[in-house]
């Protein structure tokens, strides 16, 4: 019965049944060896981890490497701003889902595992958009600190067209940590 209700009023919710229903597109292929290097976030949708209670990551960069063995891995390092910039670091290993590079799972401590699909990409690989299927998550992220005010725009367009709430998209600060 609950059930049943909570799903009759999801359909009274605008766009849940058409953005909803179908995943986000992807781009047509990512180059893994040109994603590796440091990629500084630029913007984000709020998640638990990096804005939960007490928290508040800035100076959040995602350095993807190739081990010897060809395998990637990703490092993510933040500040917490409401932590007297305490550093915090996790390491995970990055697989693609698909051949076209563009669907990659992350793996944290052999226990987490997520989906972050590659929605937005520069030609250059100067920024770049990735979310969770699910929508709920989404981070841009870029070669340099900033980027140009025209490619955020280009970059939430993207997100918008695609399903997420780019409304709740929040700058990442980047500084110098004190």
């Amino acid at each position: 019965m609950i059930k049943n209700a909570r799903f009759a009023l999801r359909g009274l919710l605008p766009g849940f049944l058409v953005e909803r229903r179908t995943p986000p597109e992807t781009v047509a292929r990512v180059d893994l060896d040109r994603l590796m290097g440091t990629w500084f976030e630029v913007a984000r949708l709020p998640n638990l981890e990096a804005d939960g209670p007490g928290q508040q990551s800035v100076n959040v960069t995602a350095t993807y490497a190739k081990d010897p063995d060809g395998r990637i891995t990703v490092r993510t390092a933040a500040y917490n701003a409401r932590a007297r910039m305490r550093r915090s670091e996790v390491t995970g290993r990055v697989h693609p889902a698909d051949p076209s590079g563009a669907r990659l799972i992350l793996r944290f401590f052999k226990l987490i595992r997520g989906d972050l699909w590659v929605i937005g990409l520069d030609l250059d690989y100067r920024w770049m958009l990735t979310g969770t299927p699910s929508r709920r998550r989404l981070w841009l992220i870029a070669r340099a600190p900033r980027i140009e005010p025209e490619d955020y725009r280009r970059a939430m367009a993207i997100a918008i067209a695609q399903g997420y709430d780019a409304a709740r998209v929040q700058p990442t600060l980047q500084e110098a940590p004190v």
